[in-house]
């Protein structure tokens, strides 16, 4: 049995691991690589592996840097199952057109760009009827139920807490006479999070592949995070700025709004319109709706139970197309607008960053994890000064507020409890993390008598 990393390796996008078990090979997540462009574009359009060789996929959850390249896996010949638990299916459906149409678009944008260079382009990475004929291979499931996935090789979900749907793996597989219990915590979530049941506990296992995102950072108290978000709004509306919010349409627009909304209720948030201007997070909150076996006890009593919409209230106004987009440019402020992408890289929010930073009435807001080289990180770092929208230099003018306690993904003490948690495991495999955060991880944890190892982009390891 051996494990190889395509992806997500000393790095936090791309999630791409391979399992070879007694001849069959199967993927863990088959996610796009995001960061800069040029480099971005060139990992994602290749394989390490012939997609046709390739016996089944287990998705762990909807996030594009885990699902992200299903449809190019399908279009490049893959042909056997997706399992995944039913809500992600359904999401996956929504999210994977969502990201051929932006692949469509970057297609067009660039070969107009090159035209005059007379420079072939190689057409988009996969459109949306690829990502629509791709769905026909998945199979949903539902959470604690066992599923096989290839002749020795069965999995089971467990909530992993993280995003709706999102599940960590319990694979349990056979070689011949050796018999080995595998865990893959997938992105795992934290406790007291809006919306979602906290994570379940991983069993036993002996191996167990550990993603370290926040390996070496704590996140807010997410007691405190309303309070920290009706403090920015409030500030920033009595100056009659924007308060704009690059935010996943996936999870983190949800989580926003579901705050407002009971900060509304409570009669505490200001009197001023709030715009999700994304019609991919219309979508996803539509597909939100159907899957209340997801979500926690405070969400059902407090909307559910009294069959209220938690995503929706008298403030809250959903865009559609373009035009209702583009007239936010002309609207004054005080308002509150929501669009993706969230580190910034594609999507509406650009152009409600190039419009709206360099003024000092508004307010940036991010309440997600920027990768390393986008946009967001760029806004983020106190040290830069101005940025470039659209190939247009924008001084940062407005103010600039992060809040971290949003965050879906389990911190430093998250995690240590978490390794802590599982018995008898005698191999720790790290995954999706930047070495600033996965080695001093890797460190920590090393008194567990679990061999630990942080292998490398393509660096197989056996298992045993």
């Amino acid at each position: 049995m051996k494990f190889i990393p395509h992806g997500a390796a000393r790095e936090v996008t791309g999630t791409c691991h391979e399992l070879q078990i007694g001849g069959k090979r199967i993927l863990l997540d088959c996610g796009l690589f995001q960061g800069h462009r040029s480099e971005a574009v060139e990992k994602n359009a290749t394989f390490a592996f012939d997609p046709k060789d390739i016996d089944a996929l287990i998705l762990t959850h909807a996030h594009m840097d885990h699902a992200g390249r299903i449809p190019l896996l399908y279009k490049k010949g893959f042909r056997g199952p997706v399992h995944c638990t039913y809500a992600t299916q359904d999401l996956s459906a929504v999210m994977l057109r969502d990201s051929g149409y932006i692949q469509e678009k970057d297609e067009e944008y660039f070969r107009e760009k090159l035209k005059h260079a007379m420079l072939p382009t190689e057409g988009p990475l996969y459109t949306q009827q690829d990502a629509i004929d791709c769905m026909t291979i998945f199979h949903g499931c539902n959470y604690g139920e066992w599923v096989e996935v290839a002749e020795g090789v069965r999995v089971r979900f467990l909530d992993a807490g993280h995003i709706i749907g999102a599940a960590m793996l319990v694979i349990e597989a056979a070689e011949g006479e050796k018999k080995l219990t595998i865990g893959f915590s997938g992105d795992l979530g934290r406790s007291a999070l809006p919306i979602l049941r906290d994570p379940e506990k991983m069993p036993p296992v002996d191996i167990l592949i550990c993603e370290s995102t926040y390996g070496n950072r704590n996140h807010e108290d997410i007691a405190h995070a309303q309070d920290k978000l009706l403090d920015v709004i409030v500030r920033t509306a009595k100056r009659g700025g924007k308060i704009i919010i690059p935010a996943f349409s996936l999870e983190r627009t949800q989580e926003i709004i579901y705050d407002l909304h009971i900060l509304w209720d409570e009669k505490r948030l200001p009197d001023i319109p709030v715009i999700v201007d994304s019609p991919l997070a219309s979508a996803v909150t539509e597909v939100f709706m159907k899957h209340p076996e997801c979500y926690d006890s405070d969400l059902f009593e407090k909307f559910l139970k009294k069959q209220r919409n938690p995503f929706r209230f008298e403030l809250v106004r959903y865009t559609e197309s373009v035009e209702e987009s583009k007239a936010l440019n002309g609207t004054p402020g005080p308002m509150i607008i929501m669009a993706a992408s969230g580190m910034c890289e594609a999507g509406r929010i650009r152009h409600h960053l190039r419009n709206e930073i360099d003024n000092p009435k508004n307010t940036i807001l991010a309440v997600g994890f920027m990768a390393e080289g986008t946009l967001g990180s760029k806004i983020v770092d106190p040290g830069v000064k101005e940025v470039k929208i659209f190939n247009e230099v924008r001084h940062k003018n407005a103010e600039i507020i992060t809040i971290d306690a949003y965050s879906g993904h389990a911190g430093k003490n998250d995690l240590d409890a978490f390794i802590a948690s599982v018995p008898s495991v005698r191999k720790i495999i790290l995954v999706h993390g930047e070495e600033s955060q996965m080695i001093p991880f890797g460190e920590r944890i090393g008194g567990k008598n679990a061999q630990i190892f942080e292998p490398k982009q393509e660096e197989g390891i056996i298992l045993d």
